[in-house]
């Protein structure tokens, strides 16, 4: 068995509803990318014959992976898994493939958030089937069907089970805090976010899983799953971008580098460098666009998508005329420096 190009594999406690389905994996370190020989050694204790696979782990098989593994890091997560009560898991992923298990998503969304693959750069085909609806509550993931006798058994104990939402993602932070970036309220980022460093998200900024600030960046609006924004880029308060989710689309949006959307501003056409799209001003594909030259001058008339890409845009809509124009912008923004040291 060729192992020599292993996709990726993880170490991780979860937990399990009542039947001993998976609601969640934890994967402290997620392995990009592993030498061939350390999943050649991993596989022979685990039995593993390849493919995609997650493997429940009893005291034996981490006490025997404790006598191979010599990282350092993983030694002292197999320490703590055998000390844990809790589910645990070696998920296998051989090759980029659809997902097939919950372990897997979790696994792949980690290697998202630990900033280990780009958004868009692997296969998640499959995912919402394989992520559970959960209770997301301190007492940790819930089966829905499992939640009333929770919230009763915990106020018979005289205390509230706070279910802080009902989702199929947990948020990011309960996973990985990624270094150098600000969250301000972090139920707005889900597992599978990937934040650069000197990315700052503001309260009402969002970031989807699957979705990237390459950093630094500014994220005060929505930075819907697919979208990937360059660094020094800004999305103002309440701006928003298009989503491959939405409507079913399989567009991919860019930000460039040095944008700005203003507030309540939005796009559904990939952005070049320096692009600036006016507070209040969505532009969709199909937005009629008057193209104006670097004198003012008209140019034509176009749809926006016949502008997607293209760098040093600047879109307003004509006060007089409620025209959208496209000009060349001359002031690229720069991000504060000092905002945006998170260390």
């Amino acid at each position: 068995m060729d192992l020599t190009n292993f996709y990726s594999f993880g170490l991780g406690i979860g937990t399990k509803n009542k039947k001993g389905q998976w609601l969640e994996v934890f994967y402290p370190v997620p392995v990009f990318k592993p030498m061939g020989d350390d999943v050649s050694k991993i596989a022979e204790v685990l039995g593993y014959k390849g493919g995609n696979e997650s493997i429940d782990l009893t005291d034996k098989l981490i006490g025997d992976l404790a006598s191979i593994v010599t990282d350092s890091r993983q030694q002292q997560i197999l320490g703590m898994m055998r000390m844990s009560t809790s589910p645990r898991v070696a998920c296998m992923l051989q090759t980029d493939a659809a997902l097939t298990s919950t372990p897997e998503a979790y696994l792949k969304l980690h290697l998202l958030s630990h900033r280990q693959v780009l958004p868009n750069a692997q296969n998640l085909d499959g995912i919402f089937a394989q992520l559970p609806n959960v209770a997301w509550t301190d007492a940790g993931a819930i089966d829905l069907e499992e939640l009333p006798d929770e919230q009763l058994k915990a106020r018979a104990q005289g205390r509230l089970l706070e279910v802080s939402s009902v989702d199929k993602f947990p948020k990011m932070t309960n996973y990985v805090a990624p270094y150098g970036v600000r969250i301000a309220h972090s139920a707005r980022v889900r597992l599978g976010a990937y934040l650069g460093e000197g990315t700052t998200v503001m309260h009402e900024g969002f970031v989807n899983f699957n979705a990237g600030a390459i950093g630094p960046n500014m994220i005060e609006g929505r930075l819907s799953q697919g979208v990937i924004m360059d660094s020094g880029s800004d999305l103002g308060g309440g701006a928003s971008t298009q989503g491959t989710l939405s409507g079913g689309g399989e567009i991919v949006l860019t930000i460039g580098k040095d944008c700005l959307l203003g507030a309540n501003a939005g796009t559904g056409i990939a952005l070049g460098d320096r692009c600036t799209i006016e507070a209040g001003l969505y532009i969709t594909a199909g937005t009629a666009v008057q193209v104006l030259d670097e004198n003012k001058s008209f140019v034509k008339v176009a749809k926006a998508r016949d502008l997607s890409g293209q760098n040093d845009m600047l879109f307003i809509r004509n006060s007089q005329t409620g025209i959208v124009e496209c000009r060349t912008n001359k002031k690229a923004i720069q991000l504060n420096d000092s905002l945006h040291s998170n260390n």
